[in-house]
């Protein structure tokens, strides 16, 4: 099977648009074509506008909306809707309003008028209020089913299936679905007691019949490994669902995408700009195809669920080529995976556009054009290391140098630059890579990490040698570099004759520009800024708004703490300092750190307090 996984994402519905539903689908188009839409126009996705939404209504205040907001952004997993609900806002307006949005309509239900009995007994009543749904009457060639979230389209197709009809939802309270199926359970028990029948009256053998397929009710083993897990990830449902995780996970800006199997669910988050975010999960039985799917995908083994697997899926999105490194983890209640997207666009950001400071840019770019020695970029996995050195290797002159780089994984091709893919396993690791690349006669090397003695003692000796080595660390900070080369067992003296420049990173997310507002800085933000010198009395922030998920950031930007080696310090180095003495030389040479960088940021506007002291230490 190859590789290559190329689809067309654009019969998926988007936010705010929909394809022509009279427009035919070709059948070698894979998506969610045969999932209902609202006539609307507007796709079922997550509803960003409630609260702006009840706030112009008048049913909730300023207040109220940002007491909401808070919690979520400290339980991104809870619903919005469902913080109003704890809040006492009232049920039926906020049903009201989500159904606006959805440009669905919304009803109140009457235990009497609920003609969907037989469809109810289909779906039973413990499903019914498990996933707050009540078939309501059939009308046309449709059920129409009363949901409490507009937003669940996997739920929306598992009922097309169960019901064996195509399904029309209207919005309706959560009170009022438990209040029905309560009237339900009575009169059932009712009917039990005196010798009655079924749910809802006596019904014919054809009206119990109706709609039901031979294959409805399937017999298997009580064994997980019996089950046909190749055919079940080439079921419909289940490659629909696959595309759109991967769809949504691109146009919301996901850079990692979890699918972690718990008791009795299967939890579904992207990670955006940092931060993990929840996200329509589907049903729990079909975690294991889920998997399965996703390892055929990669050309993985789907029997094997007992050891860790990792693989690559290449995907053509809106006409734009992705690499998707997939890793699975056997876990206690099943197999985890998480996809990493790899998109070219995100790593052509050019050095200047990284966020560096005037003076940091200065100095950073001098170093890197120096014709030997080594330069460092540390930081916490995640942080932008990558990005920062191939944006620095874009700086160079691919033409007149020959630049080569060992990587593991090689993430990005980039053109005009040999990049070579280590493997441990055979021995071909980082240091044998760089020993093999000096055979090269290399100008520049990028080592993708120096991780042991063997691989800092080759990479000293080329810089030593007339090569100019970049490569990265996993240290907290710039001056921890140092000390950790010696503690890995380099010479002290080495180091100090090597190393002409650590940079260390983090990212903060970025005010949205779209909701940039200036207020009041508040106590915590004037103390921090009052001990950093800074006298600031109003800040910028993100009110929140559709562009930025109502979180108040959007993308990310780079704050820098650059280390210069001088002749002081490298005397210094000589002697083999503890860290918090040679970081204190540092900072009294003219270091910024890593928090002094990412206050003024705050000045500018760029960025807030409370980022820049989630990602920093005192």
């Amino acid at each position: 099977m190859s590789d290559d996984f190329d689809f067309d994402f654009d019969s998926v519905p988007n936010r705010g648009t929909a394809p022509d539903a009279n427009l035919p689908v070709p059948t070698s188009q894979v998506g969610l074509s045969d999932i209902w839409r609202p006539e609307g126009g507007t796709s079922l996705m997550t509803v960003r506008d409630l609260g702006r939404v009840l706030q112009s209504e008048g049913v909730i205040d300023a207040a109220q909306l940002a007491t909401a907001r808070a919690s979520q952004e400290k339980s991104p997993e809870r619903r919005l809707e469902d913080i109003f609900r704890e809040m006492g806002v009232s049920e039926p307006l906020i049903q009201k309003a989500l159904a606006g949005l959805a440009h669905l309509s919304f009803e109140r239900v009457e235990i009497g008028s609920i003609e969907g009995n037989k469809y109810i007994n289909r779906l039973g009543l413990q499903y019914c209020q498990q996933h707050d749904v009540l078939p309501l009457r059939f009308a046309g060639s449709r059920v129409v089913v009363g949901v409490v979230y507009v937003d669940d389209l996997i739920l929306l197709d598992e009922l097309r299936h169960k019901l064996n009809h195509s399904v029309k939802p209207v919005v309706v309270t959560r009170g009022d679905i438990e209040a029905a199926l309560d009237t339900m359970r009575t009169e059932e028990e009712a009917d039990g007691d005196s010798g009655g029948g079924a749910l809802g009256g006596e019904m014919s053998m054809d009206e119990v019949l109706e709609g039901i397929d031979e294959d409805d009710v399937e017999v298997v083993e009580n064994e997980e490994e019996n089950l046909d897990l190749e055919k079940m990830a080439g079921e419909s449902p289940v490659i629909r669902y696959v595309n759109y995780l991967i769809f949504n996970a691109v146009k919301e800006g996901a850079s990692d995408i979890h699918i972690e199997p718990q008791e009795k669910k299967l939890q579904v988050r992207y990670r955006i700009d940092g931060i993990m975010y929840n996200t329509t999960s589907p049903p729990a039985q079909m975690k294991n195809a889920i998997i399965s799917r996703l390892k055929i995908m990669a050309n993985l083994d789907i029997a094997e669920r007992r050891m860790p697997q990792d693989g690559r899926i290449r995907a053509m999105v809106h006409g734009r080529k992705l690499d998707l490194r997939l890793s699975t983890l056997p876990m206690v209640a099943g197999e985890k995976a998480v996809m990493r997207i790899l998109d070219t666009r995100s790593i052509q950001v050019d050095l200047d556009d990284l966020g560096m400071s005037h003076d940091c840019l200065t100095k950073w770019k001098h170093e890197i054009a120096q014709p030997n020695g080594i330069i460092l970029v540390t930081g916490p996995t995640g942080s932008g290391k990558t990005t920062t050195l191939y944006a620095s290797l874009g700086k160079l002159d691919r033409n007149k140098l020959n630049i080569s780089t060992a990587e593991d994984p090689v993430e990005y091709h980039l053109s005009g630059i040999n990049q070579t893919q280590t493997h441990a396993s055979i021995g071909m690791t980082f240091a044998a890579a760089l020993r093999a690349l000096l055979r090269q006669d290399p100008d520049v090397i990028m080592v993708g990490e120096i991780r042991d003695k063997e691989t800092a003692t080759v990479a000293i000796e080329a810089s030593l040698t007339g090569h100019l080595v970049l490569s990265t660390l996993h240290t907290n900070d710039a001056p921890s570099a140092i000390t950790r080369l010696v503690n890995i067992g380099v010479e002290a003296y080495l180091i100090g004759s090597a190393i002409n420049g650590v940079i260390a990173q983090r990212l903060v997310r970025k005010i949205c520009t779209e909701c940039k507002t200036e207020r009041e800085a508040n106590p915590m933000e004037k103390k921090y800024l009052a001990a950093a010198g800074i006298d600031l009395e109003k800040v910028m922030h993100g009110a929140g708004c559709s562009n930025c998920r109502d979180t108040g950031y959007t993308g990310r930007l780079g704050i820098y703490e650059l280390l210069i080696i001088n002749d002081e310090l490298r005397d210094m180095i000589a002697r083999e300092p503890n860290v918090t003495e040679f970081r204190r030389q540092c900072l009294e040479f003219g270091m910024i750190s890593l928090r002094a960088d990412g206050y003024d940021k705050v000045v500018r506007g760029l960025t807030t307090v409370e980022e820049v002291l989630r990602v920093t230490e005192n």
